[in-house]
């Protein structure tokens, strides 16, 4: 303390001045030109002539806190988590609250020390260039229908909550057991409240008493509003809204209408989930900040919800701010509207300048515990043969350019779909206890012929999910899968192509641009298979069978209506 105060006197010198900053105040929305001076990772004071050990000219760029995303999902970005810091650092983020949910139920809980002990690794200077908060999934599985890697319950939720590695419980999608009083779900909330660590939230289209009942629960967030009206209701019931902005889904558009200068500290900023390329191409919450000040929202309100507001909402001490004390994560961007990064300081230590990590993220942590996880039955042509008794097959059709699924029906009078007519075939394999459950469904108007694609990475229990037209091909597709330790593969007339995604069959400890590359040439390949342009090959896929979303999905189970919450045969007699 006495240090920082010698310093902030002028007494010694600071170890590094930033000058000729413009500094913006998250507290006032203003700018003011000076220095910041930096001892012990610490901001210790703004002015001018600052005794100095180290100098570094901001050449008259605007200095703003470091970045921080309010939930996450590492692993949809296909990379390792050395890999995604290298993408993300250098756009200003220097701080994720992390939710492991996708690798957690395939690994179970050494998922989530993977993902932990691979960040915790990365170092410049003896400084962690990233913050990472890692929250605890509450929803292992998602549902109770279906086959995942692990189970967390109550009982093992207060066991891990009571250690360091988790910050809090990531988020609650099961809104309904909430609601209805669940046990076990609420054992979970309630071991995080007796930590004093938060809960994220999950409750689309929520609103009235049953809304006023989530947050008795002390639920914190939410990241699934689906309207702006949604978005100011939610705030208003003293909910952190989490604006999104991810590669499938984000409601940018609602935010001008939503926020307005009272109410614009209770919101936050998330990506939720990003895919390499967008990543590499468009940035991480810069790209964010961009396009909310474009979509017309103030650019005082857009940085405060990418900083200061996500470490109150946390509680994340000297945090989020450029002020004295607090920690001196700072990033220099250009103006207000493109925030164009050119350099990041992470505790007073520059991490990255002009777009490029200036740590080392070439070695990957891999341990056994996320490799080879794929565990199946052999399986064969014929276990994709779909027969009937002479009824009505039920189809599913996906909502272009969304994750919603209709029911329609399709006349199979002899029992036997030999003209598919513009239907594929949908399996999901289990792939974690070799149990050789396979749920069959139909497709409808996908557009894919002449073969089958498939992919490990499958919401929220990741089992394999294939989609064909050819039995044959989908069951070489799984033979494939398996022996690349998951992934994403495809057979047709002209081949067979497999991009192996060797951590947990999530993720890819290539390089970056491998990774890009790659999973780019096997989605041109499959769309060359006549996939519609409104659907995205494989990643469509991975929601398919997500039983949260209505309406039919698949599961490894069997074929299920979230709308009767109950399981529906394939074929109505």
């Amino acid at each position: 303390m006495k240090h920082l105060i010698d310093c902030a006197m002028k007494r010694t010198p600071s170890d590094l001045v930033i000058t000729n900053a413009r500094i913006f105040n998250v507290f006032t929305g203003e700018i003011e030109e000076g220095d910041i001076a930096i001892a012990e990772g610490r901001v210790v004071g703004i002015g001018k002539n600052y005794p100095a050990c180290s100098v570094y000219d901001a050449g008259g760029r605007i200095a703003i806190p470091g970045l921080i995303d309010s939930h996450i999902h590492i692993e949809s970005s296909m990379l390792s988590p050395e890999a995604w810091a290298s993408l993300a650092v250098p756009r200003g983020t220097t701080g994720v609250v992390a939710d492991p949910h996708e690798i957690v139920n395939v690994c179970g809980i050494a998922g989530a020390e993977y993902i932990k002990e691979a960040f915790s690794r990365l170092a410049c200077h003896g400084i962690n260039p990233l913050d990472v908060y890692l929250q605890l999934p509450s929803c292992v599985p998602a549902t109770p229908f279906e086959t995942s890697g692990a189970v967390i319950g109550g009982r093992e939720t207060e066991h891990e909550l009571a250690r360091d590695l988790f910050f809090g419980l990531g988020e609650m999608m099961n809104f309904p057991a909430v609601l209805n009083g669940d046990e076990d779900v609420l054992r979970k909330i309630a071991a995080a409240h007796a930590f004093c660590k938060p809960v994220d939230g999950h409750a689309p289209g929520l609103s009235g008493e049953a809304f006023d009942a989530y947050r008795c629960a002390g639920v914190l967030t939410d990241h699934e509003s689906l309207t702006a009206e949604e978005c100011r209701k939610k705030a208003a019931r003293g909910m952190y809204v989490q604006i999104r902005c991810g590669s499938s889904t984000n409601n940018i558009q609602d935010a001008p209408a939503a926020i307005d200068a009272f109410n614009f500290r209770r919101f936050v900023l998330c990506s939720d989930d990003k895919n390499a390329k967008d990543l590499s191409v468009r940035g991480h919450l810069d790209d964010a900040l961009r396009r909310l000040v474009s979509a017309g929202l103030d650019a005082r309100y857009v940085i405060a919800m990418a900083t200061v507001n996500v470490a109150d909402c946390y509680k994340l001490p000297d945090t989020g701010a450029i002020a004295p004390r607090y920690f001196a994560d700072i990033a220099l961007i250009d103006n207000l509207e493109g925030f164009h990064v050119s350099a990041v300081f992470k505790r007073g230590i520059l991490v990255a300048e002009n777009g490029r990590a200036l740590f080392d993220t070439a070695r990957r942590y891999l341990p056994e515990a996320v490799k080879s996880t794929v565990k199946m039955k052999p399986v064969k042509a014929s276990d994709f043969e779909i027969v009937g008794h002479g009824g009505k097959f039920r189809v599913m059709e996906v909502q272009p350019f969304g994750l919603y699924t209709a029911e329609t029906f399709v006349d199979a009078p002899n029992g036997v779909l030999s003209d598919m007519g513009g239907l594929c075939k949908l399996a999901v394999i289990e792939r974690h206890h070799a149990s050789g459950n396979i749920g069959l469904g139909l497709l409808k108007n996908y557009g894919l012929h002449g073969g089958a694609i498939g992919i490990s990475v499958a919401h929220d229990s990741h089992n394999l999910v294939i989609l064909g037209d050819d039995d044959n091909a989908m069951a070489r597709v799984a033979r494939l899968l398996e022996q690349a330790g998951g992934g994403m593969a495809l057979v047709n007339g002209e081949g067979e192509d497999v991009f192996p995604l060797d951590i947990a069959g999530l993720m890819s400890s290539g390089e970056v641009k491998t990774v890009i590359r790659r999973t780019g040439e096997i989605a041109d390949k499959a769309r060359a298979m006549g996939v519609r342009e409104c659907y995205e090959p494989f990643m469509t896929l991975v929601f398919l069978s997500l039983a949260v979303i209505p309406k039919l999905k698949l599961l490894d189970t069997g074929l299920f209506d979230l709308e009767k919450y109950s399981f529906v045969p394939l074929e109505e007699v």
